[in-house]
């Protein structure tokens, strides 16, 4: 991220708590939403070009990996925008900025970085028993 980009941030959600709903938080979400939106269209008219590509091949199966790849990409490029949205939906109904599962204050920081975020650091956190000894979850529960 740029010096401004992080300025801009820093400017957009300045003076705001976490909890408060406000042009700010909305104004972030939207850039993201935009941003999520453009790369859906892209990820899914090349998905869409590739598949052709390969339906019209004769049968060697060279373009079925970079198809695959590319679905999962836009499988996730979807998953992304989706919770976008329902974080706008969160504004809107007051409860953006609490967490889902206890309903304390998320750091405005962190919903600067992540402004989809659904849950408090301490919910978010992965529990021990949540897998195999030794294996770490990926993330917690950051979006869904």
């Amino acid at each position: 991220m740029s010096r401004e980009q992080r300025r801009g941030q820093a400017a957009m959600t300045g003076g705001q708590s976490a909890g408060a709903p406000g042009p700010r938080w909305r104004a972030l979400l939207e850039a993201r939403w935009q941003t999520h939106v453009q790369e859906v269209t892209e990820l899914s008219l090349a998905y869409h070009v590739a598949a052709a590509a390969v339906c019209d091949d004769i049968g060697d199966g060279t373009g079925q990996p970079e198809v695959a790849s590319l679905l999962r990409r836009v499988t996730e490029a979807r998953r992304k925008l989706a919770d976008v949205e329902e974080a706008l939906g969160r504004l809107a109904a007051g409860t953006f900025g609490a967490c889902e599962q206890c309903g304390s204050a998320i750091p405005a920081g962190l919903l600067t970085a992540a402004p989809e975020t659904r849950y408090c650091p301490r919910c978010d956190a992965p529990s021990p028993e949540a897998g195999p000894a030794g294996v770490t979850p990926l993330a917690g529960r950051a979006t869904r």
